[in-house]
């Protein structure tokens, strides 16, 4: 099973950035609880960041033509912005989980809105970095490829 894990704007700076709502974690600390979890479960993880929202955009679209079997998204503030990655995820077909450091439920307005959760199977939020496992058992479930 391969399952594409996708990070927008600002996820590269874990455990810099606002450690009170986000950890202390790093994006390489991060990768590697997932490269290890993957591996466990015989999974293949890929990993993706971007700042930019055109790069996260082309990445889902790469996603489709290696035939990836799901995708976890933290699309950071592009959440609350891009019709064009609701789009993209629409596009592809592929099963995608929005995920979610904080609970943006119990932030600002404005994060409460997020536009690619129509194109989403599931969204985990507010479960710090384990929300990725979580959205990864959850594709797993949903393929019907769980360990």
């Amino acid at each position: 099973m391969k399952i594409i894990i996708i990070n927008g704007p600002n996820l590269n700076m874990l455990g810099i950035r606002e450690p009170d709502k986000y950890g202390t974690e790093s994006y390489s600390d991060l990768m590697a609880k997932i490269r290890k979890y993957c591996e466990d479960r015989n999974i293949e993880p890929e990993f993706f960041q971007s700042n930019h929202e055109g790069a996260l955009i082309d990445r889902i679209h790469q996603a489709y033509f290696e035939k990836a079997d799901g995708i976890v998204i933290n699309p950071g503030a592009y959440t609350h912005t891009s019709i064009a990655l609701l789009d993209a995820v629409k596009s592809v077909g592929i099963p995608t989980v929005e995920v979610h450091i904080s609970d943006v439920t119990k932030r600002e307005d404005f994060r409460r809105i997020s536009y690619i959760r129509q194109a989403c199977c599931f969204t985990v939020m507010g479960q710090g970095t384990d929300g990725y496992l979580r959205a990864i058992d959850y594709l797993t479930e949903k393929t019907g490829e769980g360990i």
